[in-house]
């Protein structure tokens, strides 16, 4: 497995917040938390896996949507 070969999409915080629409200081304590795992960049940001938010997303979604009934 060659991880030059990869090509996952990875999203800033900014992007994560606007998603969940949350503050972005509440994607890095979900990260903190281990909620969510997170990528250092060479500069010290955090980076997110698209792949991982949006499976995130989806179970928030879910969850949500139960609680009308």
């Amino acid at each position: 497995m060659s991880i030059h070969g990869e090509s996952e999409v990875l999203l800033t915080p900014a992007e994560v917040a606007s998603l969940f629409r949350v503050d972005p200081k509440t994607v890095t304590r979900w990260a903190k938390a281990g909620k969510l795992s997170s990528i250092r960049t060479l500069g010290g940001h955090r980076r997110y896996k698209e792949s991982e938010v949006r499976a995130l997303l989806g179970a928030a979604a879910d969850s949500s949507g139960d609680s009308d009934s």
